[in-house]
């Protein structure tokens, strides 16, 4: 069957790009490195903080120094768990510029790997049927997706997002169950937000997964303990719950409840009721949400559920931590939900991915550590968790009205089949 007289200028324009899809490849790759060096993605301060602060996890001062290459509005010290900086180790015995190119081509790479296997999910069988085409998409979405802001931001920062984010995907789309639970136990050793990712091996019933994912999680504190336990209780039992030290919580940088909240009330909500009522309606539309992916047997949107659910929840969620909205968008152009959900997300989201709307916070907001916002200012501040509460919203009924329509596509394909025979 011919394409749509109203598609077909949106089917010509998809082959030109595919046709084109290295070379727009190689030319978003070099301006992105341009922009990097030239700007500041070249002084990538959070990379600093592991690389310079990382060894003195085996000195016992890890959590009382900070980096000597902080802001001056912030002394940046080190947030992760122990386990986190012996991870980082190895990173550290490379000079400083070796270990700036080294993160910046492990993210390019991971980001690519995190293309293909939201686009493998989307495709299902399609993705053998018709592999050179998926090949040429991956290529293409890599090349807009170095563009989003998240991403960019985690190559300005030098953040580690893009590896444990591909690290946590392909544990929860991994079938070996070991292979799973290790790979989310690991992540939350490292950065404790993934540990939510085993919601979705209890909503799936791989029990098996999340076991493994909590053994690996206590391994992970273990060697922490091991290399000095002094230090380890210093942070399990003392600074893990001081989200202050990670960094100021109402700045624009911080995408997540408690920082969208505490900007417009004026003060640090904390765990008072305000935030309490904003988890139980996210905890609720998220719940819906899994229900309908886990019954529609929609992995890649169940996935990001889960992590958006953890994004939102998190005290702090900086806006470079929202990488998953990359396979997200994935999601909404390829999957076969209805044309008004694409359009309304798809319109509401690229213009707050691609257009930094954080700097335009940042350059009117008096200092990092000023609480309250004016109300548009407030407003705008609550552009991702705002629209991640939209989505959450919506999935369950795109799932329920695509699997009402699946039956009666079946249908007409079967009487298409039997009437060219």
């Amino acid at each position: 069957m011919s394409a749509e007289p109203s598609s077909r200028p949106l089917v010509n324009a998809e082959r030109w790009l595919l046709a084109a899809a290295p070379v727009l490849l190689v030319a978003s790759v070099l301006g992105r490195t341009w922009t990097i060096v030239t700007g500041f993605g070249n002084e990538t301060i959070d990379l600093y903080v592991y690389w310079a602060l990382a060894p003195h996890v085996l000195s016992g001062d890890l959590y009382d120094v900070t980096s000597p290459n902080s802001p001056p509005d912030f002394p940046l010290p080190f947030t992760y768990p122990p386990f986190g900086a012996l991870v980082f180790l190895p990173m550290t015995w490379l000079p400083w510029v070796a270990a700036q190119w080294a993160l910046r081509l492990l993210s390019g790479l991971c980001l690519y790997w995190m293309v293909r296997v939201a686009l493998r999910l989307v495709a299902g069988e399609g993705w053998t049927a018709d592999a050179a085409l998926w090949r040429r998409r991956a290529l293409l979405w890599t090349a807009v997706l170095l563009w989003l802001q998240p991403v960019v931001h985690t190559f300005d920062f030098g953040q580690v997002n893009l590896l444990l984010a591909a690290v946590v995907l392909g544990a929860m789309t991994a079938r070996d169950s070991r292979l799973a639970g290790v790979g989310i136990g690991l992540a939350a050793g490292v950065k404790l937000v993934p540990a939510i990712s085993g919601l979705y091996y209890l909503a799936t019933r791989r029990f098996a997964a999340a076991v493994w994912s909590v053994v690996a999680f206590v391994a992970s504190v273990g060697l922490g303990f091991l290399v000095d336990p002094a230090q380890a209780k210093h942070y399990w039992f003392g600074l893990m719950g001081d989200a202050s030290r990670v960094g100021p919580i109402a700045t624009a940088h911080n995408q997540s409840l408690r920082g969208a909240l505490s900007r417009t009330l004026g003060y640090d909500v904390e765990m008072t009721w305000p935030w309490v009522l904003a988890v139980v309606v996210s905890v609720v539309l998220a719940g819906f949400a899994l229900r309908a992916a886990v019954r529609a047997g929609d992995v890649l949107i169940g996935v990001l559920v889960v992590q958006v659910l953890g994004l939102l929840l998190s005290p702090i969620s900086w806006d470079h931590h929202w990488v998953w909205v990359a396979p997200l968008l994935i999601w909404l152009v390829h999957t076969p939900i209805a044309r008004w959900a694409k359009g309304v997300l798809l319109v509401l989201w690229c213009p707050v991915m691609f257009w930094d709307v954080i700097a335009f916070q940042l350059d009117r907001q008096p200092t990092i550590w000023t609480i309250p916002r004016p109300g548009w200012l407030s407003a705008i501040g609550w552009a991702y968790p705002a629209l991640a509460l939209l989505t959450l919203v919506v999935v369950p009924f795109v799932l329920k009205a695509a699997a009402r329509r699946a039956p009666a596509r079946e249908a007409l394909t079967g009487q298409a089949e039997v009437t060219g025979k």
